[in-house]
């Protein structure tokens, strides 16, 4: 049996689920989420916690199982409480600011690198080298942390670039001057 699978859901109060065969409705404080699931899994609501179940032993099943609960367990979650990634900006003369809906930053290229909010992901800059990427649907916000990353990623000889405020940079030596002979 899977250890995370088998795991009864927690609904808090505030929190209404409805679930229709194999697609499940969350609705909170902070918004909705809709999400249809594999149709091998079952999933009922008891009284306030929410169990999967999965037919037979098969290996689709096994690896369904597990997931299925995990992403209904980050649909309550995202709905109460919310996501949010940290990125850090660092370098010489990099850094950001908000302008509206856009965030624009100065990354070192000839041209300043712009990202706009979307519906459901809000963009903050509390500092000029600090972004923070926050919503309710998980998989949202790390898709446009990710995106936001990946416009400078941090490179290992200064550690210039856009990295998560809890990324390790593996530093690399640069490169050793010749002695004289």
């Amino acid at each position: 049996m899977s250890r995370i699978g088998k795991m009864p859901i927690a609904v808090p109060a505030g929190v209404d689920v409805k679930i229709d065969g194999s697609v499940v409705t969350v609705k909170g404080p902070k918004g909705t989420l809709t999400k249809e699931f594999n149709h091998l899994m079952t999933i009922n609501h008891e009284g306030s916690d929410i169990i999967v179940t999965r037919p037979n032993d098969e290996n689709v099943s096994k690896s369904l199982h597990g997931l299925t609960r995990t992403l209904i367990h980050n649909m309550v979650v995202g709905v109460t409480e919310g996501f949010k990634k940290e990125l850090e900006i660092n370098g010489v003369g990099f850094r950001c600011e908000k302008q509206g809906k856009k965030v624009i930053m100065t990354l070192g290229f000839s041209h300043k690198v712009e990202v706009e909010d979307t519906d459901d992901i809000k963009l903050e800059v509390p500092a000029p080298n600090k972004i923070i990427v926050s919503g309710i649907d998980k998989q949202k916000v790390g898709q446009m942390a990710s995106e936001i990353r990946g416009k400078r990623p941090p490179e290992p000889y200064k550690g210039k670039g856009i990295k998560y405020a809890d990324e390790v940079i593996r530093r690399k030596e640069g490169k050793a001057a010749k002695g004289k002979k």
